[in-house]
């Protein structure tokens, strides 16, 4: 039962997590905002966090406490 529990929290985020990103893209795609000059220390942080590796996803054991 714990399990499923755990399961559903996770699947749940990731399914917020989905949408939060989904409505981020939404937003830059609309053409007021593409029109608009960005901050070129803005874009070096940006490149640099996408040049980073994906960190491993957490199994569910390593979340108990």
């Amino acid at each position: 039962m714990r399990q499923e529990l755990q399961m559903g929290r996770s699947e749940a985020g990731s399914r917020l997590w989905l949408s939060m990103l989904i409505a981020a893209m939404e937003d830059v795609s609309r053409p007021e905002l593409r029109r608009q000059s960005i901050d070129a220390s803005t874009l070096e942080q940006v490149r640099a966090q996408l040049a980073l590796p994906a960190s491993p996803r957490p199994s569910g054991s390593s979340l108990r406490h």
